[in-house]
């Protein structure tokens, strides 16, 4: 921790601590979203402390190493993208142990990410289950956000969806579906492509992989999505 990171910490883990809602645990546990020392805070909140504090890469890492689930993803909002190592980002997707951490550490943090794509692919095949979660909830993210990926990188990566479509651990099953889902609403070419993955993973057989599939094909054939991407073509 650098000195001026120890000097803010403090101040910050107190803006953290003064919107705490215990009362707010319970009900959030029963969507699992737990983890030790959690201080229920609102997303909004959160969003909020980070806004003040700005963007302070040493002093995120300092609140990731608070242990605090609630001070993580706001480590995650703080952090400078462009300054995670992959060692780094290692070290944070090993420590998740909740799927809200996870997800938004990879939307806020890990997606701006110079290292994000590379990243991607060492996680699909990790044997932990936040890691191989943080894997497709960041291509999931990418699929939104990164605009500038060539619609190939999300082709390849379909790969990684059906290989890890058999993995029946619930927060891994679900990453796997909304990576799947986001990469076939980007635009006409990903849909065609992403209904082709989601039919094949049908094939597979397994629990998992039929779930996948189904939800995906439902969604990605809907009128809604299909009226989307047909106004994109006409724009």
């Amino acid at each position: 921790m650098t000195p001026d990171a120890a000097s803010r910490l403090p101040a910050a883990l107190a803006l953290i601590q003064q919107q705490a809602r215990p009362g707010e645990l319970a009900g959030m546990a029963r969507f699992g979203i737990v983890g030790t020392g959690r201080l229920g805070l609102s997303v909004p909140a959160m969003r909020g402390i980070a806004k003040s504090l700005g963007h302070d890469h040493a002093l995120a890492q300092a609140l990731w190493d608070s242990g605090i689930p609630d001070a993580q993803i706001v480590a995650g909002m703080v952090a400078r993208p462009e300054q995670f190592s992959a060692s780094q980002m290692d070290a944070w997707a090993a420590d998740f142990a909740s799927w809200d951490v996870c997800d938004q550490v990879c939307l806020n943090a890990f997606c701006a990410a110079p290292l994000a794509w590379e990243r991607v692919a060492v996680w699909a095949t990790s044997p932990a289950e936040f890691v191989r979660r943080a894997a497709f909830a960041l291509l999931a993210s990418l699929a939104v956000h990164d605009k500038q990926a060539a619609a190939s990188c999300f082709i390849d990566a379909l790969a990684q969806v059906e290989a890890a479509s058999g993995d029946e651990r619930n927060f891994v099953k679900k990453a796997v579906n909304w990576a799947l889902r986001s990469i076939g609403k980007r635009d006409a070419v990903l849909n065609a492509a992403a209904l082709d993955a989601a039919r094949r993973i049908a094939r597979q057989g397994s629990k998992s992989a039929r779930w996948i599939a189904a939800d995906a094909l439902r969604e990605l054939q809907s009128d809604a999505v299909q009226g989307r991407l047909q106004l994109r073509r006409q724009a």
